[in-house]
């Protein structure tokens, strides 16, 4: 679920969201919006990346929630013995080579999410939605 409300299938092309239909059936889809596992609402203010924190542009420091939003996702990982996990490039949360430099300008900068590195960190290896053809070899 995306921070404004709306879902990510629109990012997917035509064969991506076959593959994620046909893993939905086979029931090998766990979802999970890390950030509202960490307590944020949706629909809710964008945040980014600078330096350590995650801020809003209002200000906010919601670092917090993204951290105890990581750590769930990571128990659930763990609970279900997941080793691999689809993730929103350019996310906060979700990136995994791209995030938002900070600036609310849209302007991407190499880098990951909290959510995206905290499972790297653990041994979960992360797609985001243009790799999911490199997941279905795996899979």
């Amino acid at each position: 679920m995306r921070y404004d409300g709306g879902d990510c299938l629109n990012y997917l092309d035509k064969q991506g969201l076959t593959l994620i239909r046909a893993w939905q059936e086979q029931g090998i889809l766990l979802p999970l919006c890390p950030e509202v596992a960490g307590g944020l609402p949706v629909p809710r203010p964008a945040a980014e990346i600078l330096g350590e924190r995650v801020i809003t542009q209002a200000g906010v420091d919601v670092t917090s929630a993204f951290a105890v939003g990581a750590n769930k996702a990571l128990d659930l990982c763990r609970l279900h013995r997941i080793q691999y996990a689809i993730l929103k490039q350019g996310s906060p949360s979700c990136g995994n080579t791209l995030v938002n430099d900070g600036s609310f300008q849209k302007v991407k900068v190499q880098g990951s999410g909290i959510t995206a590195s905290f499972l790297k960190q653990h041994g979960i290896q992360i797609f985001n939605e243009s790799e999911l053809h490199a997941l279905a070899v795996l899979l």
